[in-house]
């Protein structure tokens, strides 16, 4: 059942560094439940009893928060082989932090905490590996939910566009670049008035700084960017 995901359950951070054929044995073994949820179908729902560690097989998802208004913050997207509910699995209160919602049809497969650093039965290859690469993840996850922190701190709408530019350029190495959300899920992100942002990002145009259609950005003026994010 599992054989068919076997390349995209390489590519999560899980299971880094341990061999395909040694996967499929430690997949057999742990048993993770395989589900499957239509467009804008919520996979897991804040406060909702946690099911176990997830990973995204095929689809998009993204993570958020709501509040009692019904207001939501995007948190973060997910594509294919990333994983959710790490920071949960070890948890005493065993509940969903925030909810995860499907952006397109989604299969997400789920493997409680307790198998992961449980004792393997089968004495798999590679389950020592897997539970320090657990380790890793959950450290890595609360470095940048710090940097999280620092990112939502910033008070202005130009700094805090700018900056998300900035980290895309980054991430992309390359002056012209894909933004991996649309507008609504942008402003969602940066906890901003969807109007308001679009003003600001066709000032930023105007003013010869930025360039953009549709999903695609230009930065046209990376040392000016950079001060607006000071």
């Amino acid at each position: 059942m599992y054989e068919k995901w076997i390349n995209v359950l390489s590519k999560t951070l899980l299971f880094k560094d341990i061999q395909p054929e040694h996967l499929m044995s430690m997949a057999q073994c742990i048993q993770p439940r395989v589900c499957h949820y239509k467009k804008h179908e919520y996979i897991a729902i804040a406060g909702d009893d946690f099911e176990g560690v997830g990973i995204i097989l095929s689809g998009a998802a993204s993570v958020i928060k709501e509040n009692a208004a019904g207001n939501r913050v995007i948190i973060s997207m997910l594509d294919e082989s990333d994983m959710f509910g790490e920071m949960a699995a070890f948890s005493s209160l065993a509940k969903w932090p925030a909810s995860v919602q499907a952006q397109n049809p989604v299969t997400a497969l789920f493997i409680p905490g307790e198998k992961i650093v449980g004792s393997c039965p089968n004495a798999c290859v590679g389950h020592k590996k897997l539970i320090i690469n657990m380790l890793k993840i959950i450290s890595e996850k609360a470095l940048m939910l710090n940097k999280k922190v620092d990112y939502l701190s910033i008070k202005s709408m130009r700094g805090k566009i700018s900056t998300y530019l900035l980290e895309q350029y980054n991430k992309a190495g390359s002056l012209i670049f894909m933004l991996p959300m649309n507008r609504n899920e942008l402003a969602d992100f940066l906890n901003v008035s969807r109007p308001s942002m679009s003003r600001e990002m066709s000032r930023l145009r105007d003013e010869g700084i930025i360039d953009y259609y549709m999903s695609s950005i230009k930065i046209k003026d990376l040392e000016t960017l950079k001060k607006m994010t000071e």
